[in-house]
């Protein structure tokens, strides 16, 4: 039997710390925000060099492989912040948006492509604050694969392959663009059997 307190008090409840904002998974996703910038420097050098379309390339998947880094961090060491679930898909979304819009603006990428993926994910995310009141709709299977889909398309885009590979690249678009909308679609009526449900509990 274990030892009562001096005084025979109750123990006082354990209060879990608080997570600092400036953490290493925070770190992570701001570098993230950061190489954006960085990465656009590097596609519009010189958009005809093999080279610097290998860096450009190399800079949106260090980017990208933060994106998995990041989460995994904080859910595994305790690292969660409103900041960063804040800051989170703004980066996310900066990058993936940042080169469709490029590969668009050299005339790489048809702007319907563009235009879809980038929809999709202004309007889920308008949709989330359309629901954030009555609770937080999880990400999906479908949703991770999507995320995958889009950054291996966007990858074979920018590097520079021969004319050959364009099935290849047409294909794995393709399949983003599905789970795209897909996903898209799955989501709007998860938040519109929420705001309902929600709704009839109110009344």
């Amino acid at each position: 039997m274990n030892a009562s307190p001096a005084g025979g008090g109750s123990s006082k409840p354990v209060v879990a710390a608080v997570p600092p904002i400036l953490n290493i998974a925070n770190v992570l996703t701001v570098t993230r925000l950061v190489l954006v910038p960085v990465f656009l420097l590097t596609l519009f050098a010189a958009p005809e060099s093999t080279g610097w379309r290998l860096i450009a390339t190399l800079v949106f998947a260090v980017a990208s492989v933060t994106d998995h880094i990041d989460g995994t961090l904080a859910r595994r060491l305790g690292l969660v912040t409103d900041f960063g679930k804040v800051i989170d898909p703004i980066a996310d979304k900066a990058l993936t948006g940042s080169a469709l819009i490029g590969l668009s603006v050299l005339g790489e990428l048809p702007w319907w492509v563009t235009i879809t993926i980038a929809g999709r994910e202004v309007l889920i995310t308008l949709l989330r604050f359309w629901v954030i009141r009555y609770g937080v709709i999880a990400a999906s299977y479908g949703g991770k694969l999507k995320t995958i889909a889009q950054i291996l398309a966007i990858g074979l885009f920018l590097l520079p392959l021969p004319a050959g590979f364009d099935p290849l690249n047409w294909v794995v678009m393709a399949v983003a663009l599905a789970l795209t909308v897909g996903t898209g679609v799955d989501y709007v009526v998860r938040a519109v059997r929420l705001r309902a449900r929600a709704s009839r509990n109110d009344g």
